[in-house]
């Protein structure tokens, strides 16, 4: 191979590999606790655990903070098949979604409150997680904050 073909092979496997290592950095800034908050009340409804497993997004509530009158761990009435009763702490909520640029996307989140499934979009906006659950051309974007405290506290963290 001649010099210059070879810094230019050089050259692109570079590019390559700072590409991927950016694309993995991203990656990880999403991993970790994050509360889900009430759009109405600003309360903080529940922590969901985000973790990427094979390059998919997948996430669980790990801890609820249910309103007064509320069960202490509400079930899933109106999820469907295998969850249908399923209790909230231990539910999968984001199921496998693919990284593409910086938006998590191409597949779904469910919503334990009414047991529907929505295609969904997750990214961050500086300290924000913007969740997206969508049916065509409605959607409703919800921000998650990043949950500060012990994990070990709050359940499982793999």
């Amino acid at each position: 191979m001649k010099p210059l073909n070879r810094l230019v092979v050089q050259l692109l496997l570079l590019v390559a590999s700072c590409l991927a290592i950016a694309n993995s950095s991203f990656a990880n800034e999403i991993v970790g606790v994050w509360k889900s908050v009430d759009d109405n009340t600003q309360r903080v409804r529940s922590l969901i655990e985000i973790r990427v497993e094979n390059n998919k997004l997948y996430g669980k509530i790990v801890k609820v903070f249910p309103q007064p009158g509320q069960p202490e761990i509400p079930i899933c009435e109106m999820c469907k098949g295998e969850l249908k009763n399923a209790p909230a702490v231990g539910l999968q909520i984001i199921n496998g979604l693919s990284l593409d640029g910086n938006v998590w996307k191409d597949s779904t989140i469910l919503d334990p409150d009414n047991g529907k499934t929505y295609k969904c979009r997750i990214w961050l906006e500086g300290d924000v997680l913007k969740v997206r659950g969508y049916i065509g051309f409605f959607y409703r974007t919800q921000e998650w904050l990043r949950y500060e405290g012990n994990v070990d506290e709050v359940g499982s963290t793999k």
